[in-house]
């Protein structure tokens, strides 16, 4: 694969996605807030591990899909926008709650913290949407395997992902004290990163292949 300005394109994508509200960032917080770091690295883990499942499944699938049928990013494009709208309406949509603001979760078992954060990310379909839909725009067939580049692209995002789930993990306390004690910020932060989903749906829609 040629490692172009398409790659750190993609990386800003990843950042962007990775610092959007979302079900991994409400469980990492709620959880570290309510049982302790600790519990909320194991938490992490498990959501590291879940990535594993993503990248596995858009990159064979995405290699599958190029080949049997070139033009079918197209549909994966619109349908990605589609969710990536509603989830900005969930974020602009009047009485929404912000996903800054911690749950209480009950005490759990090391193993159970380990497999909840596993399948908090691995049935998350922000991270689902965002390899089967924007993935695909940044992989060009014309410069080598699809697998690869898939694997390459899949790796960054979660590296990106991973790093920012911890250091927004490790933050959760001062996050929440922070933040209940600026609740305007918290409607500003649901209207940026709202606006930033909408914005990201546009790009999406207008991006020709090359």
């Amino acid at each position: 694969m040629v490692i172009d300005h398409s790659v750190w394109m993609f990386a800003g994508a990843a950042l962007l996605m990775a610092v959007t509200p979302g079900p991994n960032m409400l469980y990492l917080i709620s959880r570290s807030l309510c049982q302790g770091r600790r519990a909320g690295l194991i938490s992490w883990a498990g959501v590291v591990c879940g990535f594993a499942i993503h990248v596995c499944s858009a990159s064979f699938g995405l290699t599958a899909l190029f080949m049997a049928l070139p033009l079918g990013y197209e549909i994966l494009k619109y349908a990605g926008a589609g969710y990536l709208l509603w989830l900005a309406w969930q974020a602009l949509r009047p009485g929404a709650r912000s996903p800054l603001q911690a749950q209480t979760l009950p005490d759990e078992t090391p193993r159970k913290l380990f497999l909840m954060g596993f399948l908090t990310n691995a049935l998350n379909p922000k991270v689902a949407v965002f390899y089967m839909s924007i993935l695909p725009q940044f992989i060009q067939p014309d410069h080598g395997s699809v697998l690869a580049q898939s694997l390459l692209l899949g790796g960054i995002q979660t590296t990106i992902a991973s790093l920012m789930n911890l250091l927004i993990m490790l933050s959760a306390g001062g996050i929440a004290a922070w933040f209940s004690a600026n609740q305007l910020l918290l409607q500003v932060q649901r209207y940026l990163m709202g606006t930033v989903l909408a914005g990201l749906a546009l790009r999406l829609v207008l991006q020709e292949r090359s």
